[in-house]
């Protein structure tokens, strides 16, 4: 399967691979959730080429995962702002750094502690049932198809 067919495949997965599938766009978008909004930033972190980053920004526009905001006038400069979309990415990229987490730390531990506003303790990723509450482990799903597809 070629990488401009994921689009169109009935698996959600491959369809998310379409849009987010890459390295780069995956540390765009960990850069933009570190609140990292314009272009020279983002260059400057992730030490990217300028035809490579306007090419994972304008996909991530397109796709409407960011918003292009000017926010000077001469010369014209733009930011990229998270959309709702994007922001549904979070879970995602939150498990993916959990598992690099506790599979690829150091023995001093993760490079970067999360710590939530609200309660103010430090925490990991867990994926719980939307409907019961409970933590998911992948043995303990089933999946069937959609009939309604």
């Amino acid at each position: 399967m070629r990488w401009n067919e994921l689009r169109s495949e009935k698996c959600s997965l491959a369809r998310t691979l379409s849009v987010i599938g890459d390295r780069w766009t995956l540390l765009v978008l960990r850069e933009a959730f570190l609140r990292v909004r314009r272009f020279e930033d983002f260059q400057k972190n992730l030490g990217i080429a300028r035809r490579v980053l306007t090419e994972r920004l304008t996909h991530l526009v397109e796709e409407g995962v960011l918003e292009k905001h000017a926010y000077q006038e001469r010369p014209v400069r733009h930011e990229y702002r998270l959309t709702q979309k994007g922001l549904d990415l979070y879970p995602a990229l939150m498990a993916m750094v959990n598992w690099g987490d506790r599979h690829y730390a150091d023995a001093e531990g993760p490079p970067l502690v999360h710590t939530h506003k609200s309660c103010g303790h430090d925490f990991h990723t867990v994926t719980t049932c939307s409907e019961c509450g409970e933590v998911v482990d992948p043995r303990a799903v089933r999946v069937r198809p959609n009939i309604a597809s």
